[in-house]
């Protein structure tokens, strides 16, 4: 069985395959204080609740863009788990071209979706991905990665207006009853659901206007099942997207899959 791991910066989400299929997975709050040790008692705990032994792990694949957290996991996995894990770099075969300026500054993870998605569609495809920050990243048919954008993600959103108010409140990140806001908490609700979908929606629109031509628009990352179906450009959620592209890369990288050309 295969371990795989996104480590985001807000948080670790992680789930076991076998073969091809997708058997458990969780996400964790990303904890820059635990140690190696504290991370591989949680993994092995939640991995083992679930009926799978720490010993049927076999392999392990990593995407970080939490630099200072990636040799703790790695410990992690060399200690619990008895190998080492493979750590996603801009040098995979994701099996597309990077039509970048400088492909080591693009995050792994969005690598990672790209690959994934083009994988699956192999279509003219816009990923978006609501994670810490809000991204999109726009792939060509014949497998072009050709960049995209990047936002503030809501709950970075929500915890700024919060941080940086006297009078406003957290509040859950959920669709309100209607865009006009009855009370405070819904208010900023309203704001963060709406206009974020709003956003998406305005920038698949200037992309597809400036590549001209029409997209299969993806959505992936924790909030995706709330915003998605607000926006009127999102097609399709696939909240699975990060993991499922990892277990491809090391299928490729280990050569038990070969990559497209």
């Amino acid at each position: 069985m295969l371990l795989t791991i996104d480590i985001g910066n807000t948080q670790i989400v992680f789930g076991v395959f076998d073969r091809h299929i997708l058997r458990s997975s969780w996400r964790l709050a990303t904890d820059h204080t635990k140690t190696a040790d504290e991370y591989g008692i949680v993994f092995s705990s939640l991995i083992r609740e679930s009926g799978i032994p720490d010993s049927a792990i076999q392999g392990t694949i990593v995407s970080s863009v939490v630099p200072p957290l990636t040799p703790t996991i790695e410990s992690m996995v060399e200690t619990f788990f008895h190998h080492s894990p493979l750590i996603v770099s801009s040098d995979f075969p994701f099996g597309l071209t990077l039509e970048y300026a400088n492909p080591q500054e693009i995050g792994t993870d969005r690598l990672v979706n790209a690959a994934a998605a083009f994988a699956r569609y192999r279509t003219n495809l816009i990923i978006v991905d609501f994670g810490t920050a809000t991204t999109l990243c726009t792939v060509t048919k014949d497998g072009r990665y050709l960049g995209g954008v990047i936002a503030p993600g809501v709950k970075s959103a929500a915890d700024a207006l919060h941080s940086h108010t006297a009078k406003l409140p957290n509040v859950e990140l959920a669709r309100p009853k209607s865009v006009i806001g009855s009370d405070t908490a819904s208010s900023i609700q309203s704001g963060l659901m709406f206009g974020y979908a709003g956003l998406v929606d305005e920038l698949v629109t200037r992309i597809e206007q400036e590549i001209g031509y029409s997209t299969k628009v993806v959505a992936t990352g924790g909030l995706a099942p709330i915003l998605a179906p607000i926006s009127r450009t999102i097609q399709e959620i696939q909240p699975s997207l990060t993991l499922e592209g990892l277990e491809l890369l090391y299928r490729r990288q280990t050569g038990q899959d070969t990559p497209p050309l």
